[in-house]
């Protein structure tokens, strides 16, 4: 059997930047085939602000950035591509625009601010018009009107701040500035006035970028066609969708997307960018679909709506599932314990991860997204007066039974429309239980009946009227921003007993993850949502992969850790300006690995990102430089020139089990069902902090790998080679099927087997957990690996491979099942600590 030809078999991401160009990913071409993957999945590759090093701050939806080569460059890339085999996927931004300066960079913003809400290009952006007097506030300003007054001024027709450039309302020119201030569609403000005055939506927290309400037919195909030509044309087989919670209506968008797409594909031939690899244009069948993923964040148990028309998300469901394999729990417990007494920190302020999280909520929702809940609150105020029965709602309780709500979302948002579908039992529920809760924040019980009020409003139940629809779309909008800024940007920092737990779409007030509910995970995946994509580090990820490795074997060593963490924060000479700092500092040196833990152009800054984000004692937009000061001059006393041999004693404790985690983790995810995204650089160690430090431009290829790079390369290049030359055992169609270890050391065993799913007729039923088949890949790793040294290794220990002789792609041992029984795992695990079988 075959796999879907639409499906990649693995894809390769690429961050592009003006530093690492569409030529320089073309140069990289050969190479990347040499890997073994189907696609490059390149970052957003349409006219963005001007040296952004991410792209997700579109200016002009109709163009190729210019910067990266422009469209003749991405149609280069593509045929180059095309001749060595692989296929482009391409990241889409559907939610959001930047405001860039100067504003003339975005033409649809620049006509709104021009012409106000009757221009064609209102519809664009998600403007709340009836604020602010019918203006929109641009909060650019930094400081206070009246002490920026000087520095605007008038010129060559546009009114001036710096960098910033605004169009004049026509006949307006020659007014005294205040009048023309006053005559404007906008309203100059200073930037702290975004937190409670913003009229318009923005993505997460950041004024710079302004919300497209794509739920119009009319802005979706304005703001899809450049895209939908590349896909009709060839260039672009697949698409990443970026932050679909961000919209009004995902559901809705993605169908759309999906019939755009289906009917670009199937328009006549496609050309590749010109034409294939051997020069002649490829035709393909009308209508065929395109591999498209969602980054959708999905919590622990929360299953991926079945209706949306994808093929899964991007794969950070799969990342915690994998890393927590190799989290030991019961070390996470002593680990725990140790920080909380080494930094000890309340509750609610990174000692306890559930009440870490409703604080940070709580300080979200009334801080960083006040404007979002008044514009909430407004529209469930005029809900109310409309009708009869709900006018003595006040606006006070509105706004207290929306936080309440908010904050007590287990997930990113729940999915509810007016008019459209009813919202799952599960949202259903999850409401229900939130509102339950929620009545606890009012003293009087009558008053409290106004939380039924905002749960049935953000169902989409009271009606369905533009305030209805408004409410239920912007609270789940809402609801998303607040997961986001608490979770991932707050909370994430502030518990920190362990930080490779901290990862997005983690839990780390549970991290592990048992070896039976990785194999159900995994048989999850494969029966509903086998071509999603899975992976184990991105440009948005925390820390990469092996940096997580190298840090989750502390929790096989939390005594030594905690011991460690003490002698060296006593030994600086710059004392630490508070213990959680210390213990932060040290993890976040010891993730950059052998080598690089004195690199302080990389610590320093993501360390003081930690701290920011943390927002304990300073924050973004309120930096305590004198503490900033004290923790730069910790990092660079301590962290940053310890002794060479106080790392090398750490790294002799910790480069066995990082190896065997890295090695593991990477196996897992390279062969586990799902298609598996690589990454830039990740084929060999690669030790990255949080952004920017993760998206430096890389250099592939390069120099021969030694040591830890090449085994994690060679492992790559066999089980990347091994999925394109038989995509039938792991695609859509396939078999998963756990192999389980026997003996005193199976708990540090996770194996299965991947099959095409034909049935073989050996005579094996499978009962003893093989499947019967005669072709298909075995993958064996250890978890644990110093628990299970500790225990004497693997012993008796013996795992029941299907019939017939296997050998190892990675050191070309062979192993196979006797008449004496299963392999022995000592032996077939003696060289490496991972194995990746094939029938000799």
């Amino acid at each position: 059997m075959t796999a879907d030809p639409g499906t990649p078999t693995a894809t390769y991401r690429l961050q592009l930047q003006p530093a690492f160009p569409f030529a320089a990913a073309e140069r990289a071409v050969p190479y990347l085939a040499s890997l073994g993957v189907s696609h490059l999945h390149l970052s957003p590759v349409l006219e963005a602000v001007p040296g952004s090093t991410h792209g997700y701050d579109v200016v002009d939806h109709s163009a190729v950035r210019a910067e990266l080569g422009g469209e003749e460059g991405l149609r280069a890339l593509a045929r180059t591509a095309r001749a060595h085999g692989l296929g482009l996927i391409v990241d889409i931004v559907p939610n959001h625009m930047a405001a860039p300066a100067p504003e003339r960079l975005n033409a649809p913003l620049w006509e709104v601010l021009r012409e106000g809400p009757e221009s064609p290009y209102a519809r664009w952006f998600d403007i709340d018009w009836r604020a602010h007097g019918g203006k929109v506030l641009l909060p650019v300003l930094g400081g206070p009107l009246g002490e920026e007054w000087d520095r605007l001024r008038v010129e060559d027709g546009t009114l001036r701040y710096y960098d910033h450039a605004f169009p004049l309302r026509p006949g307006t020119e020659g007014l005294p500035l205040a009048e023309l201030l006053d005559a404007q569609w906008y309203r100059l403000g200073w930037w702290r006035l975004a937190r409670t005055e913003l009229n318009y939506r923005r993505f997460f927290t950041i004024s710079e970028l302004i919300a497209v309400r794509v739920e119009d037919p009319e802005v979706f195909a304005a703001t899809h066609a450049a895209l939908l030509e590349l896909v009709r044309d060839g260039v672009v087989d697949g698409l990443r969708i970026d932050h679909p919670d961000g919209l009004a209506d995902p559901e809705g968008y993605l169908r759309r997307l999906d019939r755009a797409v289906r009917a670009a594909a199937g328009d006549g031939e496609r050309d590749h960018g010109g034409e294939g690899g051997d020069g002649r244009a490829i035709a393909s069948d009308a209508g065929s679909p395109r591999w498209i993923v969602v980054e959708k964040i999905l919590a622990r148990d929360e299953p991926l709506p079945a209706a949306w028309p994808v093929a899964g998300t991007t794969g950070y469901d799969a990342l915690h599932h994998i890393d927590g394999l190799f989290v030991d729990p019961d070390g996470l417990e002593k680990l725990t314990a140790l920080y909380r007494a080494f930094a000890a920190p309340p509750a609610d302020l990174g000692g306890d991860w559930a009440a870490t999280v409703r604080r940070a909520a709580h300080e979200v929702v009334t801080h960083e997204l006040a404007a979002e809940v008044e514009r909430l609150t407004r529209s469930a105020s005029r809900i109310c007066a409309a009708d009869p029965r709900l006018r003595d709602h006040a606006p006070w309780a509105l706004r207290t039974a929306i936080r309440e709500l908010l904050v007590r979302l287990p997930v990113y948002r729940p999915y509810a429309s007016v008019g459209g579908p009813p919202a799952s039992d599960a949202d259903a529920v999850m409401l229900r239980s939130a509102a339950a809760d929620a009545r606890e924040a009012f003293t009087v019980a009558q008053e409290a009946q106004v939380v039924r009020v905002v749960r049935d409003a953000a169902l989409g139940g009271l009606g369905d009227g533009p305030d209805h629809r408004d409410f239920c779309a912007r609270f789940a909008q809402t609801a998303a921003a607040l997961r986001a800024k608490s979770v991932e940007d707050t909370a994430f920092y502030r518990y920190a007993p362990l930080l490779s737990a901290a990862e997005v779409g983690g839990d780390p007030g549970r991290p592990a993850v048992a070896t039976e509910e990785f194999h159900a995970f995994a048989a999850r995946l494969l029966r509903d949502w086998p071509a999603t994509g899975t992976v184990l580090s991105t440009h948005d990820t925390k820390r990469s992969a092996d940096a997580r490795a190298r840090l989750a074997a502390l929790t096989e060593g939390p005594g030594w850790w905690g011991r460690t963490v003490e002698e060296l924060t006593r030994s600086v000479p710059a004392p630490a300006p508070d213990p959680h700092l210390a213990w932060t500092a040290w993890q976040t040196a010891l993730a950059l690995g052998p080598g690089g833990h004195g690199d302080a152009e990389r610590l320093v800054p993501a360390v003081l990102k930690a701290v920011r984000e943390a927002g304990l004692r300073t924050t973004w937009t309120e930096q305590n430089a004198a503490y900033e000061a004290e923790v730069t001059a910790f990092l660079e006393a301590g962290p940053c020139v310890a002794d060479p041999s106080v790392w090398a004693a750490i790294d002799a404790e910790l480069d066995g089990p990082a190896r065997a985690n890295a090695l593991g983790a990477a196996l897992l995810h390279l062969t586990m069902p799902g298609v598996p995204d690589l990454y830039m650089g990740t084929e060999r160690v690669y030790m990255a902090l949080v952004d920017p430090d993760n998206r430096r431009p890389p250099e592939l290829g390069g120099e021969p790998a030694d040591g830890p790079s090449a085994e994690k390369l060679l492992l790559t290049r066999a089980a990347l080679n091994l999925r394109r030359e038989h995509p039938g055992w792991f695609g859509p169609g396939s078999t998963y099927t756990p192999l389980l270890a026997s003996g005193p050391s199976a708990e540090h065993c996770v194996a299965f087997l991947r099959t095409d799913g034909t049935d073989s007729t050996d005579g094996t039923d499978g009962t003893d957990g093989t499947s019967g088949t005669d072709d298909g890949a075995v993958t064996v790793v250890t978890r644990l690996s110093r628990r299970l040294a500790e225990a004497g290794g693997w012993g008796a220990t013996r795992l029941p491979l299907p019939p017939g002789r296997w050998r190892d792609l990675l050191t070309g041992r062979t192993a196979e099942r006797t008449a004496e029984g299963p392999a022995a795992l000592d032996e077939l695990l003696s060289r490496l600590p991972v194995a990746l079988l094939i029938r000799n």
